[in-house]
């Protein structure tokens, strides 16, 4: 089989659109978004999804068992799962479905699901720059604390730190897109990416 790639490596187009994702999320976390935001946001996620579908598909092609399997679930649950249930709750916060309010408490076993995928597939990113490792790591103390969001059992005072924390991931994704960008235009590092944890 033929080592060589049909594809350049689109996984800047994905770490940018995790971005858009961490950046979205991260201002409703912090109240800077009200309800007539959420279906501009869905609509912003639903972008991301294309994106991130097209990079998992390429990167499984290409063999990248982690990245590729990341992209996938990301674009599933973190992108289109999540711009659907935006709407959702847009609709019944508006009084499309009458009195039927959102109960998050479905959501909060859903994201346990996504909260320990991201976990139990994290050491594989020791392998990778570290920036992305801290990233990943991030992602992960934000998906267990809106796992406790949607269930009731996080104070409301923290919402915001997980705003924040989104902020920090998304800018992590954003330097992380500078690097495999320049880098590889360059032919050398002229944007560092730090080595990695595990060679």
């Amino acid at each position: 089989m033929s080592a060589e790639h049909s594809f350049a490596n689109p996984s800047a187009a994905g770490l940018g659109a995790l971005a858009v994702a961490c950046f979205g999320f991260g201002a409703v976390f912090t109240g800077q978004v009200q309800l007539g935001g959420l279906p501009l946001l869905a609509a912003w996620l639903i972008g991301g999804g294309i994106v991130q579908l097209t990079v998992a598909v390429i990167e499984l092609k290409d063999h990248n068992l982690t990245g590729g399997n990341v992209f996938l679930f990301f674009c599933a649950f973190f992108m289109f799962g999540a711009a659907l249930s935006t709407l959702a709750k847009f609709l019944m916060l508006t009084g499309m479905f009458g009195d039927v309010k959102p109960l998050t408490m479905v959501e909060g076993y859903c994201w346990m699901a996504g909260a320990a995928f991201l976990t139990v597939v994290s050491p594989a990113y020791l392998k990778s720059a570290k920036p992305m490792f801290i990233a990943v790591v991030l992602l992960d103390i934000v998906l267990w604390m809106i796992v406790l969001a949607d269930m009731g059992k996080l104070d409301p005072t923290l919402k915001p730190v997980i705003g924040y924390l989104l902020y920090v991931a998304g800018w992590i994704g954003i330097y992380m897109v500078a690097a495999l960008v320049n880098n590889a235009a360059f032919g050398r590092q002229v944007v560092p990416t730090f080595g990695t944890w595990v060679k």
